[in-house]
């Protein structure tokens, strides 16, 4: 078998990601066949499971890719970015409307899950207690609160930007800004 480049290798699996989180976000997990996966990606089942083990396992590092990227931006331009970022690409969105019942169904992939990204999961906190430390965040609820309560906002939006409705993401950010100040 000739040996491939790294950038070779490298390019091959952003064609196969590209292509999949477009077979994912249109046709879900589960209506996302080989034969779809094939099509979106333009390369064989021997190309893309090359590189992958399995379906699932190309589903996951696109989810783990996924949040990391949301992390990177919530850390980098805060929740606004996180918000604003959402709106303007609901592929990444579509993409993830399928983890949530994944992981309340499969306990081998929610504790996956849990171990994803755990550096920038622990900056996240960090972020959240020095501006809870600084008074830009109320002190009454314990930092845990205040992030899953900034989780369920976008999961929330995540669903209606994924479906097609239009946000107000300016008022949606004013009346998150507003729970989460000081009292």
């Amino acid at each position: 078998m000739p040996k491939v480049s790294n950038e070779h290798r490298e390019r091959r699996r952003r064609q196969i990601s590209e292509g999949a989180r477009r077979a994912f976000a249109r046709w879900g997990y589960e209506g996302a066949t080989v034969p779809r996966l094939e099509e979106a990606t333009g390369l064989s089942r021997g190309a893309i499971f090359s590189y992958y083990p399995s379906k699932l396992d190309l589903f996951v590092a696109l989810a783990e890719e996924g949040q990391e990227r949301l992390l990177r931006i919530w850390l980098d331009e805060g929740f606004e970015g996180v918000l604003r970022d959402a709106a303007s690409n609901p592929e990444w969105l579509s993409m993830n409307l399928d983890v949530p019942r994944m992981l309340r169904d499969d306990e081998e992939l929610r504790a996956r899950w849990q171990k994803f990204n755990p550096a920038l999961q622990a900056e996240l906190t960090t972020s959240f207690v020095e501006r809870q430390a600084r008074g830009e965040l109320r002190g009454d609820l314990d930092i845990e609160t205040l992030g899953n309560f900034h989780g369920a906002i976008l999961d929330g939006l995540a669903v209606h930007i994924a479906a097609g409705f239009p946000v107000d993401v300016e008022g949606t950010l004013e009346l998150l800004r507003s729970a989460v100040a000081p009292k």
